[in-house]
């Protein structure tokens, strides 16, 4: 099923998406000492939040970034789509990796005062988090709490940062003018696409997005909810899957990977192959709620459809 430009987000939604959803990325800044910058590429894994759009980075004090940058700004940082649980081992075993962005450009130590700000906003995160997740329907909640809490909280992995002593940060972007000198997402099959830095600026992240990880795991954790992603196979993609994980969710649709029979084993016996899917949301789901409840009539309606061709209807 080829999805057009209408029921997908744009590259730059996507990049904006993949750094609301996750809190970790891998940054690399180039070494250096009191003679200067050297040639050798330090690398390492920072935690971060996400403020109108721009990752503040939390680098621990005693981390190499903080010497190296204060003499070279220069650094990358890539940050990976957020898919755990059963999802990413199975992801490991047919060697795919999950899509995921690279920022270059430089990096600034952020003012006290800046630094209090990114504080407030680190606590804001952490507390929306939380709040959304207790005030959440019966649906919703189901699936949260079926997804593995501690690879898949932010607000929990986050909550360190406020007793860590650590320098703060403000990753290639300042308020005064820009620092991101490119942008690049790179999709799951390896292909790259450039990403203009106007239209990364101008662009918005998903609304689902603070919460897609632990959505994601929810879904892939059920044994429901995985037969109820075969049906969808079926019914709206007459296609016959063996099993089924959600790949990737957004406002207007969500990427299943669906077990199908191979080319030439159609019958449904012989070879199977794992193949990416596309399914389009009726509406937009400006929400986690409004997702979730699109996902459970989708669901009634592929079971209805089912039974009828099967003639228990």
């Amino acid at each position: 099923m080829k999805a057009n430009k209408a029921t997908v987000l744009t590259f730059a939604e996507k990049c904006k998406s993949i750094l609301s959803s996750n809190w970790q990325g891998q940054l690399n800044t180039i070494k250096a000492d009191a003679k200067g910058s050297k040639e050798d590429i330090y690398t390492s894994k920072v935690k971060y939040i996400c403020k109108r759009g721009k990752p503040y980075l939390w680098v621990p004090e005693k981390e190499l970034h903080n010497v190296n940058v204060v003499v070279d700004e220069r650094c990358s940082f890539a940050v990976t789509n957020p898919i755990p649980g059963p999802l990413a081992s199975l992801l490991r075993s047919l060697r795919k990796t999950p899509p995921r962005i690279a920022l270059t450009g430089e990096v600034v130590p952020l003012t006290e005062e800046k630094v209090q700000s990114a504080t407030k906003v680190l606590r804001e995160v952490i507390w929306s988090e939380q709040k959304a997740m207790s005030e959440s329907s019966y649906t919703v909640s189901g699936i949260l709490s079926s997804s593995d809490h501690s690879c898949t909280s932010r607000s929990e992995s986050l909550k360190e940062l406020l007793e860590a002593e650590s320098s703060v940060f403000i990753s290639m972007s300042d308020c005064d003018y820009p620092r991101v000198r490119s942008c690049m997402y790179v999709d799951g099959s390896g292909d790259t696409h450039k990403i203009d830095t106007e239209d990364m600026a101008a662009s918005k992240a998903d609304l689902l997005a603070p919460l897609s990880a632990k959505l994601i795991d929810g879904i892939n954790q059920s044994a429901a909810r995985r037969r109820a992603l075969m049906l969808f196979c079926c019914s709206y993609l007459n296609a016959n899957a063996k099993d089924a994980y959600v790949l990737s969710i957004d406002r207007k649709g969500f990427e299943v990977l669906s077990k199908v029979p191979s080319p030439g084993f159609k019958d449904g016996f012989g070879q199977f192959e794992w193949k990416e899917f596309r399914l389009s949301l009726k509406e937009e789901a400006r929400d986690v709620e409004a997702f979730c409840r699109q996902l459970v009539e989708m669901e009634e309606e592929a079971v209805k459809e089912v039974s009828g061709h099967s003639g228990l209807a």
